[in-house]
């Protein structure tokens, strides 16, 4: 981590005019590019060493390399050749070049790779100590073991430009710990995974690394996803590849899930999502008997049950999806919103509510929350019967403060989330409540109180601590209630929108 810090920081002072927003794409392109041609080199000169052998191996054999799921690097596009001509007047030229070549050889690449290196901005001077600095980093290990480095190194610079673009580029990127707690919780395992917002492909990137750790084979899922924004979607799939993880079920369309939904048939045992929070343009004409609604018409001035119901109709029967939503979704009852939830509550499948911390998102104060839904919840594959129970957790209180506006979980944390509702779940689990932290609650007490899905009513209060920290506490809930106030502010904008519109229409 040490070296990507020392890298990002050496690569922010050889940026000059060029715009962040640009940037990122000129620095994440050529990590994607050693990190592809470093996997091919190691393999080529493995094929090279067989050619003596009684049954030799072609190294120049595209074959060879697809069968290895590693990309073939024509020669244009390989590390060694690009450093040769790093001092070159035309070393833009050659990266662009190199991409086109890598894009035409490799048909899962077409139209995702940046294509930006001449550029008014980026002297040669500059490139060449990109690749001076990129060229750091190393494999470490053999071709059919590598160290997993290279998706680190790119995970770690997506989100140090996402911190330094602010609220631009937050959107693109979910935090690294809010993504590992849904992966741990939901499990993904056997089946196919699906992202319908998948922004940078966090999620479908960790859920890779999820069954390598423990002892599957990135074979035994199918990747799936979608996403509305060109650039993103490329960054997304530069991320994938970089993790050797195959996306050809990712895939881009300026409409967007709901108004073009790249897999209608797909029932996904495993969805993972954070869908953009309250958003206010989002159906643009879509029928009212959308097949999708089952549970109730969403409101067009907020989609936070459309992607909610969304999810649900890609579940397939016995799936598990775990996504991040606003707070206020725990609670609202305006715009039939209150009503959706009711009946997703009266279906029996809200499996866990996690009340998270603020200033955990880079592009906004917004409190939010995680929702589980499982279509297992009758006993299976070694979890317990709980149809008619859901367990709440309150992390308010967890998390460490990064300056002033920024919030971490550390991985105890993370942990401590996760384990909770896996004990809670698991057949002869060790489940326990905690007062103020979490509480399994029957069903019907959350229809008494309301249909609220908020933990507080139901997890309680801590037992007392002599050494209560007031003014602590007293801090956290200024910043609770500055982002409920952010949110409500978003809320009343919407209701003055929808007026005017009414008023337009008479």
């Amino acid at each position: 981590m040490q070296l990507f810090k020392e890298l990002f920081n050496a690569a922010g002072e050889l940026r000059k005019n060029i715009d962040l927003a640009e940037y990122k794409y000129v620095v994440l392109g050529l990590i994607f590019l050693k990190c592809v041609s470093d996997h091919f080199e190691a393999l080529h000169n493995k094929l090279q060493e067989s050619k003596g052998e009684h049954t030799p191996a072609d190294p120049e054999n595209l074959d060879e390399y697809k069968a290895a799921n590693v990309f073939w690097v024509p020669p244009i596009a390989r590390w060694s050749y690009l450093c040769e001509r790093a001092a070159l007047a035309s070393i833009g030229q050659d990266l662009d070049k190199a991409m086109a070549a890598m894009e035409k050889e490799n048909r899962v690449l077409k139209g995702v790779l940046p294509k930006v290196y001449v550029h008014p901005s980026l002297d040669k001077a500059t490139l060449k100590g990109l690749i001076d600095l990129i060229g750091k980093i190393e494999l470490g290990q053999t071709a059919e073991q590598p160290k997993d480095i290279f998706g680190e190194a790119y995970e770690y610079f997506l989100a140090q430009f996402a911190l330094a673009e602010g609220k631009p580029g937050g959107r693109f990127y979910t935090p690294r710990a809010i993504v590992e707690l849904l992966v741990k919780m939901v499990e993904p395992s056997r089946g196919k995974v699906f992202d319908p917002c998948c922004c940078s492909g966090g999620m479908l990137v960790t859920s890779g690394t999820f069954v390598k750790e423990h002892q599957g084979q990135l074979s035994d899922i199918s990747i799936y996803g979608q996403e509305s924004d060109e650039l993103v979607y490329q960054l997304c799939q530069m991320n994938l590849a970089v993790h050797r993880i195959h996306g050809s079920h990712v895939v881009w369309n300026s409409e967007g899930s709901f108004l073009k939904d790249a897999h209608t048939h797909l029932r996904a045992e495993f969805i993972l999502a954070k869908p953009p929070f309250s958003d206010s343009d989002w159906d643009r004409g879509l029928p009212q008997d959308d097949k999708r609604w089952k549970y109730g018409e969403p409101p067009p001035s907020n989609a936070n049950f459309a992607w909610v119901q969304h999810f649900l109709h890609h579940l397939s029967p016995k799936g598990v999806a775990g996504f991040v939503l606003t707070r206020i979704a725990m609670t609202t009852r305006s715009s039939n919103e209150g009503v959706i939830r009711k009946n997703i509550i009266d279906a029996g499948i809200v499996d866990c509510i996690v009340n998270l911390p603020t200033k955990l998102f880079v592009h906004t104060q917004i409190p939010a929350c995680v929702w589980i839904i499982s279509n297992k919840r009758d006993g299976y594959d070694g979890e317990r019967k709980r149809d008619n129970e859901i367990l709440f957790i309150d992390a308010y209180k967890l998390g460490y403060l990064v300056g002033r506006r920024k919030r971490k979980f550390s991985d105890d944390d993370v942990h401590k989330i996760a384990q909770t509702y896996l004990e809670w779940k698991k057949e002869g689990g060790t489940y326990k409540d905690v007062p103020g932290f979490c509480a399994s609650v029957n069903a019907e007490r959350v229809k008494a109180l309301g249909y609220s899905l908020s933990p507080g009513p139901y997890v309680g209060l801590e037992e007392a601590e002599e050494d209560f920290d007031f003014e602590t506490r007293f801090a956290e809930l200024k910043t609770e209630f500055a982002g409920q106030v952010e949110e409500e502010a978003e809320l009343s904008r919407r209701i003055q929108d929808n007026l005017g519109n009414l008023e337009t229409e008479k």
